[in-house]
């Protein structure tokens, strides 16, 4: 079969699309004929091996340890393994597992889920990274509230995008932040109030949360825009080659019991039960993945190009 392949760390171009052996399913797992794989922001950093604290933390420290690279996907079960009792060939399903940028690709059970029918193999493969992401972010470390005003800060991006409609879902009284040419589509996506950050400052008002999903922005400065016993939650940020942003996570953290706001750091899980969450949210009609484009498979590269560029408003995704 045909996947990506990555035998080193540099740029996306390195990586080459070839022939790989099909891969078979063990117990608990099921294979999947791959109709559409999501490119997420954590593809760049695997493809470069950047911020180098990700080979420190088991990723490979002189070379990738997964070699095909991927981790959302869609598509239908070819082939089961012993003990799966929820799907049957022929199922279209959807979620994650190592190695989605491929034809074939093994997922473990508890990471799959039927594909919602209102969802196309495309808008279903962007949804188990960054859907879970701006869930976790928002539930979990945000502990959101009805009623709560909540900024959503690179609202228009994979992660954003979710969140902003998460959080109208929860009850919120949802402001996103982005730049002119997506203000649009950020309140489409359910947002009472856009702000355009190039023309705009997000520290004259106050929020009960905030998701700061896009950027390197001081605490100082998003502390200002918290009530007094606000929460932040920090979900992305690009850096240096060494922290990558990461920095940000561990000043918070050391803050944190110093001041009346609640500072967060989130590392995020792909897990089965926000799968489930995110299908009822999506088959309850309170949900919708945003596709910037679609690539195909053997253009991964231009395609994680164009996401880690920032040029993305909502998800690229390749099609096998």
């Amino acid at each position: 079969m045909k996947a990506i392949v990555q035998s080193r760390y540099g740029s996306p171009g390195l990586l080459e699309f070839r022939d790989v052996d099909r891969p078979s399913p063990g117990a608990g797992e099921v294979l999947v004929r791959v109709h559409a794989a999501g490119v997420d922001p954590g593809v760049w950093h695997l493809t470069t091996g950047q911020p180098y604290l990700l080979r420190l933390l088991g990723f490979g420290l002189r070379r990738p340890k997964q070699p095909v690279r991927g981790l959302d996907f869609a598509g239908t079960v070819e082939e089961t393994g012993d003990g799966v009792t929820r799907f049957r060939p022929g199922d279209e399903v959807f979620g994650g597992c190592a190695g989605s940028f491929a034809e074939l690709a093994v997922a473990d059970q508890d990471l799959v889920a039927a594909k919602p029918a209102r969802l196309s193999f495309e808008q279903a493969a962007s949804v188990l990274v960054s859907g879970g992401t701006a869930l976790q972010a928002l539930r979990d470390a945000g502990r959101v509230q009805p009623g709560q005003r909540v900024l959503v800060i690179g609202a228009a991006g994979g992660v954003g995008s979710f969140a902003v409609q998460l959080a109208k879902a929860f009850g919120a009284h949802v402001t996103g932040l982005c730049s002119t040419a997506k203000t649009d589509l950020v309140r489409a996506l359910g947002a009472g109030h856009v702000l355009d950050y190039t023309r705009e400052d997000f520290t004259t008002d106050r929020y009960d949360l905030i998701i700061d999903t896009a950027g390197l922005r001081s605490l100082t400065r998003l502390r200002r825009a918290l009530t007094p016993r606000g929460t932040l939650v920090i979900v992305g940020g690009e850096g240096g080659r060494w922290l990558g942003g990461i920095q940000r996570v561990l000043f918070a953290a050391l803050l944190n019991p110093l001041v009346r706001h609640r500072l967060r750091g989130l590392v995020a899980r792909e897990r089965g039960a926000d799968l489930e969450t995110l299908r009822e949210l999506i088959e309850a009609g309170k949900l919708t993945p945003v596709l910037d484009r679609t690539y195909p498979l053997a253009d991964a590269a231009a395609a994680i190009g164009h996401l880690h560029a920032g040029r993305a408003a909502g998800k690229v995704v390749l099609l096998p």
